[in-house]
This record gives structure tokens, sequence and C-alpha cells, in this order.
């Protein structure tokens, strides 16, 4: 922490280094600065000093506009000029300038909120849900919010976050490794908990080399299931070394068929995070009865679906975004009970953030990127 020099006359304010997110577009909308001033917690908050945080596809498509229904193209790492101001948060809401990004926080508690009345949480070590939720109704779906994009995150020295959304975590883990849980693997598991996917039946998994993708792969096998994943041809020994049954490079023309070859049939599930012109394959790759679920569009979010495919084959389709709280809750304890293990596939200091989005676009790695601070 750094203190600037105040006006005359006042008292000095703690500063700290932040990455400020000041507009939508390119990485060029990132600014660090050291003089942003330290967030104040709330009555109900704590105040973490941020050791590590992870990046994922809700930073950049929060960026760049994406999240705007005037955008129909895949993710991209320049901005969408044709995305409307008014939705380009996370929540399809307007976005409050300049915004603190960052959802995967791993730190200490360094102070608690005076209605905080667990104070043993200062100086532990935290990993931090990222759902922000209503706190009179926490299963309102409709009243969350995401942390780095509707309230100030993780990509600066300091946040602060309610004293319900930090959890204690006792693990050999580094603080790097720990921020690559957040995000990623909640998002899966609340995907296979949508569909309910049981020790036993088969999954598809397409984007496996992702951060949700990587997580899937393993939080599948946790469940029993047999996995067949989808990745780029240069990373299926590493999907594979994740617990990955069989996996079908992503070039492969007809991939999807090429997948139900390998699993000796047609699916129970799929879990993509893709999307564009290979749905209408993976839903062609279902059981009668089978379940889609989808927590991302990567690949693009308009997508062509024959109607007559869902209603004869009686498919169920799941989109996966505000997960129960009791969720995040079980991932902490997988962690701590070594049942998942990290994938992480890179460190950048806070000052390099913008290299890191840049590496983050170009998908040459295998899991999560994460921020050091």
């Amino acid at each position: 922490m750094t203190v600037a020099a105040p006006p005359s006359g006042e008292p000095s304010r703690p500063t700290m280094r932040a990455a400020l997110l000041v507009g939508s577009g390119g990485p060029e909308m990132l600014e660090v600065r050291d003089n942003v001033p330290v967030p104040v917690p709330g009555p109900s908050d704590v105040l973490i000093r941020v050791s590590a945080c992870g990046m994922n596809n809700t930073d950049i498509n929060t960026r760049v506009g994406w999240y705007s229904r005037a955008v129909d193209s895949a993710t991209s790492e320049g901005g969408y000029v044709e995305a409307s101001v008014d939705e380009t948060a996370w929540g399809r809401t307007s976005l409050q300038f300049p915004r603190i990004q960052g959802a995967d926080v791993v730190g200490r508690v360094v102070a608690v909120g005076p209605d905080v009345a667990d104070t043993s949480l200062v100086g532990k070590r935290i990993i931090v849900d990222p759902c922000l939720r209503d706190p009179d109704d926490p299963s309102d779906r409709s009243g969350a919010g995401y942390l780095g994009s509707e309230a100030d995150g993780g990509f600066a020295e300091f946040t602060a976050v309610p004293a319900v959304n930090v959890h204690p975590v006792n693990s050999e883990l580094s603080d790097a490794e720990l921020a690559t849980f957040p995000c990623s693997s909640v998002t899966a598991e609340h995907m296979l908990s949508r569909i309910g996917l049981r020790n036993g039946q088969s999954i598809a998994v397409t984007g496996a080399s992702g951060g949700v993708g990587s997580a899937l792969v393993q939080l599948a096998k946790r469940r029993g299931a047999r996995v067949v994943a989808v990745a780029g041809s240069s990373k299926i020994a590493q999907v594979l070394n994740i617990g990955a049954d069989a996996a079908v490079a992503r070039e492969t023309p007809s991939a999807a068929d090429a997948a139900v070859s390998a699993n000796g049939g047609r699916f129970d599930a799929v879990a993509d995070v893709v999307g564009g012109d290979s749905f209408a394959g993976w839903l062609d790759a279902l059981v009668r009865g089978g379940r889609y679920v989808t927590a991302g569009a990567i690949g693009g979010p308009i997508v062509q679906l024959d109607l007559r495919t869902l209603y004869l084959n009686d498919l169920e389709f799941y989109g996966a975004t505000i997960y129960e709280p009791g969720i995040f809750a079980d991932l902490v304890g997988y962690i701590e009970r070594g049942e998942i293990r990290p994938i992480l596939g890179g460190t950048y200091p806070l000052e390099e953030i913008h290299v890191a989005q840049e590496a983050f676009g170009r998908k040459e790695h295998i899991g999560n990127l994460v921020i050091t601070l």
C-alpha cells in the first residue's frame, strides 16, 4: 500500500495499485495505476489483501462489450462498436466506469466491517465466491451480480467483498493455484449439478482445454462419468492427462460424430462452452432424453436449432450462470480434499495484465491464467 500526497489540510488517504477498466474496447482500455483509493469495507464486508486473481472469459467479454445483444459473433480481443453501452455488463446492464475487474480472488482478510460477527476472519487465507447475492434472498437469481462486473474485483492490491462470500481454505496449493478455481470450477460444477450427471453416465465436453472445460473434465470424473473431451489437436495429451477417457481434436471434421464413435454411442449429456456452428451436431450426439447444458459461447452465440431435434428426442436444455450458494462451499471441500487439482496455465504480474489478456485470447494455454500481486 502507498500513500498519495493529499491536498493541503486533508488527511492522508491510503492508495493501492489496481488495473482500471476505463471503457469498452481492447486491452488498451485497462490502465494500471498506483494511486487508486483502497476500498473501505461496508458494515457486512471484509477487506482483502489480494495475492492472486484468476482471469476468465467473463473479464474479456465484459471489457469488449460481448454481452450486448447487438453482438452476434465469437469472442474477440477488440471492442465491438455495435455493442450497446446499456447492456455490456455481465448481467446485461450498464457497466460503471472505471471498474476493477477480476472475479477469482485469493488473499488474506485484513479488516472486517462493524456488522461482521466472525472477527476471527482477520488474518485468514481465503478464497472468494464471486457471485454477489441479495442478502435478504440469496436464492433470488434476479438479484445476483458478479465480482468484477457489478462491483470492483481482484485486479488490485485490495478488494472489499461481503463477508458471506469469503471461504477460509486449508490447502498446500499456492495462492496462484487456488486462483484457478473460483469462476471456472464453480461454473463447471453448476453445469453438472443442473443436469444431474451421475455415476456411469457419459458426457461430451467441448472446449476441454480451457478453464471451465478442464474443470468439467475433472468434476465429471469425480462423479464417476465417462468423459469424452474435445480440444485443439496440440492439447489432446494434456486433456487426457487431467482425466478424460477419450479425446477428439477440435479440428476433426464432424467432431461430434467422432466423439460419439470414441464413446461407443451417443451421450447422456453434452457440456458446451463453445456454441457456434458446432451446436446442431452436439444435439444429434445426444441419446433420447439427453441433456444439453451451456455456460458460454466462445465460438459464437447465435446458433441454428431444428425444433424437431429438440422435441422428437425429448431433449432437455439448461443454461448455467447463477448457482446455488452451497455449490461454492462444496467446491472448497473438493479442493481441500484434493479431489480436483489446479490447471495453472501461467502467471503474470499486475503490470503485465495487457500481455496476460492477449495471451488469454490466443488460447495457447491449458487451464487458467492468473494475475499475481
